[in-house]
């Protein structure tokens, strides 16, 4: 392995995170990062969470916010700019590491750069081998010196193809307490202890509410017309998202849903069933032990190029089931999950209903899910963070640049 130099006496780590949830990993691995090298700089891409840490972002990190073949191909030519810049930039810097955090279709391609030019670099999140081409985990091995997985299932598959890669632990795991506090979230969200309650999410994007805002209010709608009693909660990720469900929500009959700005994790505490897109959101529904009823759609376009290409390796789509079958629980489907053309409001309205409506179900789903959180642990004791920090603490350390022991 080669190690560059840091250029000072202090080290440089470069962090290069794409979308909001990489913005909190590299909050919380700046903080874990700063503990062991209390003169580190950190430098590169970020946002609002990892500048709070004294983070130098050098571009903002929304300019990385893009989803599915049709749309990255969209804004193909802005994205090489900004990877010949940040490239350059990085060249002149030299930094001790640079760690890509999750987007792959970007960090890989930088870190790929700099490894073969002799800069040591690591990527935090693995892209989902396990879901897509098994033998892209050889390929990111050329990007990346090490690998922080977030799964359990992830290293074995890197092993195979002589890739180091580290279970470190999901940061989402230490953010969910093994028992949910239902009445607690209602007290916060202002709804009543004694009627039914179900959390609909139908993405945290603008493009993702566009593509099925509509269905799942729709399936909201029809699910409220057979339970009069149902209150319904749906947060919105932000203002324009927000503005969007409003509107989706009026004239909507009987009680009408509260619409939060944010909460998305007291709603899914709350309620005792969620309906809602694919996505990380549904592995937080998981950790909060709520049964969930999943439905997605992508663009058409990248749907066809995927099926065309026949890229996808499973026939799962959500977390709770990758993760059921990788933990030995069976095929059968934990979670009903309707994708593309089977994503329609009657499909997910029925199979609300049907959980809803079955106490004895729901119980059988939220022990599975308390073993997955355990699971998702992996025995490791103290903070996700921590964890990755350690994994890459040898790559950090150059001689001369003493490593602060912490204690976790």
């Amino acid at each position: 392995m080669q190690q560059s130099s840091p250029s000072t006496e202090t080290p440089l780590i470069a962090l290069i995170a794409g979308e909001d949830s990489g913005d909190q990993l590299g909050a919380d691995l700046i903080d874990a990062l700063r503990a062991r090298f209390p003169g580190a700089r950190f430098v590169g891409i970020g946002g609002p969470r990892m500048l709070a840490r004294g983070f130098e972002s050098w571009y903002d990190i929304r300019e990385l916010s893009v989803m599915g073949f049709a749309e990255v191909v969209k804004h193909l030519p802005r994205l090489l700019r900004l990877r010949r810049e940040l490239l350059a930039k990085l060249f002149a810097a030299k930094p001790t590491l640079t760690i890509g955090i999750d987007a792959p279709d970007f960090t890989l391609g930088v870190e790929r750069k700099l490894k073969a030019a002799g800069l040591v670099t690591a990527h935090y999140v693995s892209p989902s081998v396990w879901a897509w081409r098994e033998k892209r985990a050889e390929k990111i091995g050329h990007s990346a010196e090490r690998v922080l997985c977030l799964f359990p299932m992830e290293p074995p598959i890197y092993a195979k193809h002589g890739v180091d890669a580290r279970f470190v632990g999901h940061p989402l795991a230490d953010r969910f307490p093994m028992v949910a506090d239902r009445d607690g979230a209602r007290d916060t969200l202002g709804l009543p202890h004694d009627a039914p309650v179900l959390a609909v999410l139908p993405g945290s994007r603008p493009s993702e509410i566009e593509r099925v805002g509509a269905i799942f209010i729709e399936a909201a709608r029809r699910i409220a017309s057979v339970m009069p009693a149902l209150r319904i909660v749906v947060p919105a990720a932000n203002e324009r998202v927000h503005a969007r469900l409003t509107e989706l929500l009026h004239d909507f009959p009987g009680t009408p849903p509260l619409l939060t700005n944010g909460q998305a994790h007291e709603a899914m505490l709350a309620a005792d069933a969620v309906l809602l897109a694919s996505g990380t959101a549904t592995l937080e529904a998981m950790l909060a032990k709520r049964p969930m009823v999943v439905g997605y759609r992508v663009s058409p376009t990248s749907y066809r190029i995927a099926r065309m290409l026949r890229m996808l390796k499973t026939d799962v789509y959500s977390l709770p089931n990758i993760l059921a079958r990788a933990c030995g629980l069976g095929r059968d489907l934990l979670v009903p999950e309707f994708m593309q053309d089977d994503c329609t409001a009657e499909n997910l309205a029925q199979a609300t209903l049907e959980l809803l409506g079955d106490s004895e179900r729901r119980g059988a789903i939220v022990a599975a899910f308390e073993y997955l959180h355990q699971e998702l642990r992996g025995g490791l004791e103290g903070r996700a963070a921590d964890h990755a920090a350690d994994a890459v603490a040898d790559l950090v350390a150059a001689p001369g640049l003493p490593v602060t022991p912490t204690a976790h």
